[in-house]
């Protein structure tokens, strides 16, 4: 289920009318109707311990749900709903956290299977979860639809959301195996209430509902679909009610910065296509750029520095560490300790001095002491003139600049490598702590790399699902991107066709990624 759900669209057209014949009444699982039941599985939700008597489980690690087997009792009638649901019509739904098919919202349609499901999940059933969890659930119908699909998938989030306590999944699928991907993956949490790794495994299976309450901890995924001929067919939604008390949210430590490294021009005489060197050159790149706020300068490095590069990343000594939490990002970053020595030279050419400086001539911004103010720019440099500095000439910059008060630039970045299952996520504390920013995107090792394997970068507007600009890895081929603070990124998951393919084709790829700041 997804957190960043639609809100209620409009119903299908074309809907068919009800049948005239009489429809088989829906009755629930017998467990469901015990009382007896009902009291042992409140005792043990409400002592976190594990329960189970016929088709119903209850269990509390790594958070409290509960599995009910053949939750409608006919089998018919499950069919029945089956074929209802699949001749709904569904909507494409693709962000940084999924993408599915759903169908619109449930809670008004007439089809008689649908309708019969949805009253008792929202009338009996409702009434029995409550009883459980001993509050009082509103009246609120949130169903919908879900077809997931190869490739498909719904990264980790806790579905919090105002109004949610309680969230459940009916299946009607094919039958299932864990290799058919699509399970429901539970994850265990650390003291900051921050998603660890996955605990728990649930395969979907025919007639199964699964429910568990919105909590801080609930952080769960719908692990991507890896069969190519099977639909992960589900009812979902959720039980408003008054919600759990949530803790202050965890910060995660800022990311440290940097100013430039001491080096001189040299360094990018050694490294960077002369093309790039040339000022009448830099002139166009910068136009462009204030223009539109991005570019891409393809062949950016010296071919022979390029491939050096690209086969020292493949080394094995070199020590690659999984970042996350799995609720903001999942890929792998290198320690810059176990660098080879060219991708070490070839970060400290990202961070030098004279490289902040060509950053500065490429996009207008003041990267650089000798960047001049807007008011300032004039084209005085002679031509053919190379955009380095040295350490000498920042420590007289100062004076050059009229006084003016500066501040220093600084930048972050790390070695990254994307593979199966890698992506970043957009979330709150990245928008509230974002600042007017360059982005660099240096890839390698990405020859043949398809568009639908994922590992793209996007950029969205805050509390936007529509994609502004996309940066599609490209050997080789330098990425300036300037947003401001409405604006987001995120990596796109990196999908199982990546790894499904001939061996003559890439299935990983690897980038330098920098942040730079005036």
């Amino acid at each position: 289920m997804s957190s960043k759900r639609a809100q209620d669209e409009s119903g299908a057209t074309g809907r068919k009318k009800k049948r005239s014949s009489s429809v088989e009444a829906v009755e629930l699982c017998g467990a469901v109707e015990e009382e007896e039941v009902k009291t042992a599985v409140k005792e043990a939700w409400s002592s976190r311990t594990h329960y189970s008597k016929g088709d119903l489980e209850l269990d509390c690690y790594p958070f409290p749900h509960c599995i009910i087997k053949n939750f409608l009792s006919s089998q018919t009638f499950v069919e029945n709903l089956q074929r209802e649901l699949l001749e709904l019509n569904f909507n494409e739904k693709s962000n940084d956290l999924y993408k599915f098919k759903q169908s619109n919202d449930l809670k008004k349609r007439k089809e008689p299977h649908i309708a019969a499901t949805r009253a008792a999940l929202f009338g009996r059933f409702r009434s029995w979860l409550g009883d459980v969890l001993g509050v009082e659930l509103e009246p609120t119908v949130d169903i919908s639809c879900a077809k997931y699909e190869y490739t498909d998938v719904l990264l980790c989030h806790d579905d919090e959301l105002e109004g949610r306590r309680a969230a459940f999944i009916l299946y009607l699928v094919p039958p299932w195996q864990s290799s058919d991907g699509g399970t429901l993956d539970l994850y265990s949490t650390d003291g900051n209430f921050q998603p660890e790794g996955i605990a728990k495994s649930l395969v979907p299976s025919w007639n199964t509902l699964v429910l568990f309450e919105v909590s801080p901890v609930s952080f769960h995924q719908v692990s991507e679909v890896l069969s190519q001929d099977k639909c992960r067919l589900s009812l979902s939604g959720w039980f408003h009610g008054p919600s759990l008390e949530r803790p202050p949210r965890f910060k995660e430590p800022s990311i440290l910065k940097h100013p430039h490294l001491p080096r001189d021009e040299t360094v990018l005489f050694e490294w960077i296509n002369p093309l790039y060197l040339d000022i009448s050159y830099q002139e166009q790149i910068q136009t462009e750029f204030e223009d539109s706020s991005e570019i891409q300068l393809k062949d950016f490095l010296k071919e022979e520095k390029f491939r050096e590069v690209s086969e020292a990343l493949r080394q094995t000594r070199i020590q690659w560490m999984k970042r996350g939490p799995p609720n903001k990002r999942c890929y792998q970053s290198a320690s810059l300790d176990s660098l080879p020595e060219c991708v070490s030279a070839c970060w400290e050419l990202l961070r030098s001095e004279a490289f902040f400086l060509l950053l500065s001539n490429f996009t207008g911004l003041h990267l650089h002491f000798l960047c001049p103010a807007d008011e300032e720019k004039e084209d005085d440099a002679e031509e053919g003139e190379v955009a380095g500095t040295s350490a000498e000439s920042s420590s007289t910059a100062g004076a050059s600049n009229g006084g003016r008060k500066l501040s220093t630039p600084v930048c972050c970045g790390e070695v990254r490598r994307w593979s199966h299952g890698s992506y970043t996520l957009l979330h709150d504390a990245e928008a509230a702590q974002a600042e007017y920013a360059l982005d660099l995107i240096l890839p390698f090792g990405c020859t043949d790399w398809q568009t639908e394997f994922g590992g793209l970068t996007c950029y969205v507007a805050n509390e936007e699902d529509e994609e502004l600009l996309t940066v599609y890895p490209e050997d080789n081929s330098l990425a300036l991107v300037y947003r401001d603070k409405e604006t987001l990124k995120f990596v796109k998951h990196v999908n199982h066709k990546s790894s499904h393919v001939d061996s003559s084709t890439c299935r990983e790829f690897y980038d330098f990624s920098f942040v730079y700041y005036e």
